[in-house]
């Protein structure tokens, strides 16, 4: 499955929810879903009963949209969930928490997942002082995340930077901003990651 290169507040729409898939936009209010809070297309309007099965693949779609993973990459994300001890839709938002992307993002590095992933794939960022180029790398507990010293004159670091600053951190990492380096302190609690998103729907959907 190719990854999605269209309109992505066309996917909020959709889904009827932010998944912060736009940065200064949705930061000044002004994302396409306050403006028309409905459903894209021509019958976007109109109300409609939607099945079990329906809900479960809706949460499913706002979870994999939300962290940016693919379909194939979601399951293997999902089966390694299934095999760690505990709640398996706790342990997957834990995982994908702990996606190098999504680290980047939290950090305030990036205004979006979208371009936090570019980041990574062009090697901009440095896990423990090394050059990490995969999206997908789980960080660990301690591990230091920083922008190499070549791009920290980025523009649109420097921009997520001063975006990101009205926002705040999320508690599990700490960043010095000025010397874009952080630290991956801890994997959060699931209460702690505020998401849009009833993970046990989704687990429902792949127990069938």
């Amino acid at each position: 499955m190719a990854r999605y290169t269209g309109p992505v507040e066309r996917i909020e729409r959709r889904l009827g929810v932010s998944l912060e898939l736009k940065g200064e936009r949705r930061l000044k209010g002004k994302s396409a879903l306050d403006r028309r809070p409905y459903a894209p297309g021509q019958h976007g309007q109109r109300r409609t009963k939607i099945t079990e099965y329906g809900l479960q693949l809706r949460e499913k779609q706002k979870l994999k949209h939300y962290y940016g993973v693919l379909e194939r990459q979601f399951r293997r994300f999902f089966k390694e969930a299934n095999r760690q001890e505990g709640s398996t839709g706790e342990n997957l938002i834990k995982l994908l928490e702990r996606r190098l992307d999504n680290v980047v993002y939290r950090m305030g590095f990036a205004s979006t997942r979208r371009f936090a992933r570019q980041l990574v794939t062009h090697g901009h960022i440095l896990v423990n002082g090394r050059r990490v180029n995969i999206p997908s790398y789980l960080v660990k507990e301690g591990d230091r995340i920083e922008v190499r010293e070549k791009s920290k004159n980025n523009p649109q670091i420097l921009a997520s930077i001063e975006l990101t600053k009205s926002t705040g951190l999320v508690p599990w990492v700490d960043v010095d901003r000025d010397k874009l380096v952080g630290v991956f302190q801890r994997i959060p609690e699931r209460e702690e990651v505020q998401i849009p998103v009833d993970e046990r729907l989704v687990v429902e959907l792949y127990s069938k």
